[in-house]
């Protein structure tokens, strides 16, 4: 009975892997926005984690968890990789035509990167109307060290 109800198990986690796994591919494919894109991408490594980890569990093998492990590993990198690049791009919003609107984060986002650049602008302009550059500060002349002959061995 206990590995009847095992393999049964086994089989309904499967088909609702599948079928999470297709639901998940339509969303990649079809959504709006670029970061709806993204978390279905990683919903995906998901669930081919799932689907190495129940296999681990059918074939009895060890090995398909560590492969879990790392498949884990990588699609953890590959989420921070895009969402970066998201936040670099700073555009996340969709419109009926395709043209793509910048959100309110990413605006303040970018006028605060602008401010210090506008600040070092102001400075070249304030640096530019001096008359005259300060004089640079001058070291004592030092006397020069005596050295001594080392001895020929």
């Amino acid at each position: 009975m206990p590995s009847s109800f095992l393999d049964f198990s086994v089989q309904i986690a499967l088909l609702f892997l599948s079928a999470t796994f297709l639901i998940t591919v339509f969303k990649v494919i079809k959504g709006p926005t670029l970061p709806d894109r993204v978390l279905a991408l990683d919903l995906l490594v998901a669930a081919a984690i799932g689907f190495t980890a129940v296999l681990g569990i059918k074939t009895g093998f060890t090995l398909y968890l560590d492969i879990a492990i790392a498949l884990g590993l990588v699609g953890f990198l590959a989420t921070v990789a895009f969402a970066r690049f998201i936040l670099a791009r700073g555009q996340t919003e969709e419109t009926e035509g395709g043209d793509v609107q910048p959100s309110i984060e990413a605006k303040e986002i970018v006028t605060e990167s602008k401010a210090p650049a506008q600040k070092q602008t102001a400075s070249k302009k304030t640096s530019t109307k001096r008359t005259s550059a300060p004089k640079p500060k001058t070291k004592k002349a030092s006397t020069p060290r005596k050295t001594t002959p080392k001895a020929k061995s």
